[in-house]
Formats: C-alpha cells, sequence, structure tokens
C-alpha cells in the first residue's frame, strides 16, 4: 500500500511540475502557434524542439552512401576529375573514397594531392585516420594513426607550404566539381 501511494505521490508530483513549466514558457513554448494567434494548421518555427531525438545532429553521409544514391552524378564527377588528371583512368570513385566521412572531403584531397604533388595514399590515411593497403613507407607525418583536419595533414606532409591557403583552394574547387557534376 505504500508503494502504491509513494508512485501516486511522484506521479501527481510531476504532473504538476510539467503543468507549471509550460504555463511559464508563455509563448515560445507548445502552444506558441496558438498563443501568437496564428491557427493550428500553421507550424511553429521554433529553434527547440521538446523531441529529444531532433537534439542529436545526424552526421552526413559517408562518402560511398552519397555515391550509391547518385550513380549517375557519380559516373559525371568520375569523368571529370579523370578529365583533370586527379583520378587516374581505371580507377572507381566509390573505392577511392570509402574511408571518408563525405565527397567533400575526398575530392578535396585529390586536388590537394595534385596541386601539391603528395601521395594521395598517404594524405587519405592523415584525414581518415585508417590505415590503406598501399604501401605507407614514403608518408612522413602521422599516417593512419588518428583522423586529422585537412591544415593539419598538408603541413604534416609538406610543412613548407602554406597549410591553410592550399586547404581552403582545395576546398573551393572540391565544391565547384561537386557542383558542376550535380553531386
Amino acid at each position: 500500500m505504500k508503494k502504491l501511494f509513494m508512485v501516486v505521490a511522484v506521479a501527481a508530483i510531476g504532473i504538476s511540475f510539467g503543468a507549471g513549466r509550460t504555463t511559464a514558457q508563455g509563448p515560445q513554448g507548445v502552444g506558441a502557434s496558438v498563443a501568437a494567434g496564428s491557427g493550428p494548421s500553421e507550424k511553429s518555427h521554433s529553434s527547440h524542439s521538446l523531441n529529444p531525438i531532433k537534439w542529436v545532429k545526424k552526421s552526413p553521409k559517408p562518402a560511398s552512401d552519397q555515391l550509391n544514391a547518385k550513380s549517375e552524378q557519380d559516373k559525371k564527377l568520375a569523368a571529370k576529375l579523370q578529365a583533370q588528371g586527379l583520378l587516374p583512368a581505371n580507377t572507381d570513385l566509390k573505392s577511392t573514397c570509402e574511408t571518408f566521412k563525405n565527397l567533400d572531403g575526398c575530392v578535396a584531397a585529390l586536388h590537394v594531392s595534385q596541386n601539391l604533388g603528395l601521395d594521395f595514399n598517404c594524405l587519405k590515411s592523415d584525414l581518415t585516420g585508417v590505415q590503406t593497403s598501399a604501401d605507407m613507407s614514403g608518408c612522413k607525418g602521422t599516417a593512419g594513426s588518428k583522423a586529422m583536419s585537412l591544415n593539419s595533414a598538408i603541413h604534416a606532409l609538406k610543412p613548407g607550404a602554406k597549410a591553410k591557403a592550399e586547404a581552403k583552394n582545395a576546398e573551393k574547387q572540391a565544391h565547384e566539381d561537386l557542383k558542376e557534376a550535380g553531386a
């Protein structure tokens, strides 16, 4: 009997606390669209959601998933990168970018590799933190130990380069390539 009484008391306190909180929220709360005078059919565009699932930011799709979803654009992008000399003719873009978190990063790495004359596999290993099956003996820096930013990877592989400017240039080139390919 005491357990039942305790459960009812806790529930009553929880309900009263919740009711007090919703009335204290005023126009920013759940009924903001009604309180603001707009009809119930209009959606409120509040910056805060009461749904905890929306609090967790979704990570972008990995590069391989992005390429799977758009096979025609993949072919167009691969052809463009091959024409620029960034991607060898017999190389698949999907397999080249599979360890990258997003396609933008992979294409930017391809540009950095060509612009600075760096081994793409070394750069890929530094950016993703994943060891590749390729020979890594010629790589400088911390190949494959921990993922690095593009700036840090450029600096590790070519200390004399202006890493920040080179990274920004490669990201701009990658953005243009992806935009032209429709990816």
